[in-house]
C-alpha cells in the first residue's frame, strides 16, 4: 500500500508541477510577444518561478522516498 501510494503521491506531483511550468512558460512568451522590449524583466522571474516550481516536486520526491523507507 506505501508502494502504491508513494507511485500515485508523485505522479500527482509531477503532473501538477508540468502543468504549472507550462502555464508560466506560456504566460511569459506571451508577454514577451505582446512587448518584446519587457523581456529582460519576464525573463529572470520566469525562471524563478520555474525554479520553485520544480522545487516543490522534488519536495514530493524526497517524501515519497521517506514514506517508503
Amino acid at each position: 500500500a506505501k508502494a502504491i501510494a508513494a507511485g500515485l503521491a508523485i505522479g500527482i506531483a509531477a503532473f501538477g508541477g508540468s502543468l504549472g511550468q507550462g502555464r508560466a512558460a506560456a504566460a511569459a512568451l506571451e508577454g514577451i510577444a505582446r512587448n518584446p522590449n519587457a523581456s529582460d524583466k519576464l525573463f529572470v522571474p520566469m525562471i524563478l518561478g520555474l525554479a520553485l516550481i520544480e522545487s516543490l516536486v522534488i519536495y514530493a520526491l524526497i517524501v515519497c522516498f521517506t514514506v517508503l523507507s
